[in-house]
């Protein structure tokens, strides 16, 4: 019942105090008492005030009623806050679910480790698990196959005629039980980053738990399970500019093929996750990285990271705006006004290529 009831308090809304009258409130109304003290049950003589006579005095000098000046005494202690109402999306339904994702939680509070392989939505997985400071370690696993019923590593793109190129990766997790100080906050922040996860597409999760007991026991989930996350599904694209240059390029040209986040380079802690990867039938991988909204800022700290890639081949598209006057852009930079269009990417290609 205690887990029902945390989950129900989660999706309510309680009237609060947040300009802070309630302690004004209690201030004068404790004061005002204060002078008519001691109160007796039965007055007499010597003591003519009991409770009900002070309330009334007092509640004449504020001109309100006592029941309401009793409701308003405590409004910003939570236990007295009065329920509004609930969330409009929890039916029993998602009630239920919320439930059955806070058991995961629970289970994670002593996980020793936690091991995701990944194909689809690397880059919110990684987003979320960087947000939730949780520490990782990033293998690519090597070879082909199928992955939760589904190609992996599909590109983007319709009218296919090459065979899809198939990758994964292995996000290795350190659990609460692995950290030495502030286990607690860590396993909160391990619980935290579940939710994110459940929202995603094409991943398999295997945590390794301690029990009460003193033993172990493997906690295995996937994508395919049937929990739901409260939070939205991430969009397939992080930009309309992304998805309206996937949608015009298609799944192959020029026997370079199109690849939707096919891959996580990173360098110890650092991780970059390229909008598209670019795989030419002879073997050839370029990344390509779209700035679209931009500022000063992000771009240094953009240069900054692809700095610490610079082995491997890596297109920037930048639009004209973001340009200095008279800057010369380097080979690896293609220049847009509005849309990124397919000529000069292409060209751009095939000038990697050829170095």
């Amino acid at each position: 019942m205690q887990a029902f009831c945390k989950l129900l308090d989660d999706a309510a809304v309680f009237a609060g105090d947040a300009g802070g009258e309630a302690a004004r409130l209690r201030v004068e109304v404790f004061c005002r008492a204060a002078a008519m003290h001691p109160l007796v049950e039965q007055p007499d003589r010597l003591f003519e005030n009991d409770p009900a006579r002070v309330k009334a005095l007092i509640a004449a000098e504020h001109g309100a009623d006592w029941n309401d000046i009793d409701r308003r005494l405590y409004a910003d202690v939570m236990s007295f806050q009065p329920l509004e109402a609930f969330a409009p999306d929890l039916d029993a339904a998602a009630f239920l679910a919320r439930y059955n994702v806070a058991q995961l939680q629970a289970c994670l509070y002593r996980a020793q480790s936690m091991t995701i392989t990944a194909t689809q939505d690397l880059k919110t997985i990684l987003r979320y698990a960087k947000l939730a400071k949780l520490m990782h370690e990033i293998v690519p696993l090597k070879g082909s196959g199928t992955f939760s019923g589904q190609p992996v590593g599909t590109s983007v793109g319709k009218n296919d005629t090459c065979p899809p190129y198939y990758s994964a990766y292995c996000i290795e997790l350190s659990g609460p039980v692995s950290v030495l100080r502030e286990t607690r906050r860590y396993g909160v922040n391990l619980a935290r980053f579940l939710p994110a996860l459940l929202a995603c597409k094409g991943w398999r999760m295997t945590a390794v738990l301690r029990t009460p007991w003193n033993a172990t026991a493997v906690l295995a989930v996937c994508d395919k399970d049937g929990y739901t996350s409260h939070l939205p599904p991430p969009q397939e694209f992080d930009s309309s500019l992304e998805g309206a240059f996937a949608e015009k390029f298609g799944g192959v040209r020029e026997g370079w093929r199109l690849i939707r986040e096919g891959d996580i380079l990173h360098e110890h802690q650092t991780t970059f996750v390229p909008d598209f990867t670019f795989r030419h039938e002879d073997g050839t991988e370029v990344f390509l990285e779209i700035v679209g909204f931009w500022t000063p800022e992000y771009l240094a700290k953009r240069r900054e990271i692809l700095g610490r890639f610079r082995h491997h081949r890596i297109l920037m598209a930048v639009p004209q705006r973001s340009l200095r006057e008279g800057a010369v852009p380097g080979g690896n930079v293609v220049i847009f006004k509005t849309g990124l269009t397919i000529k000069p990417v292409l060209a751009a290609l095939e000038a990697m290529r050829a170095n």
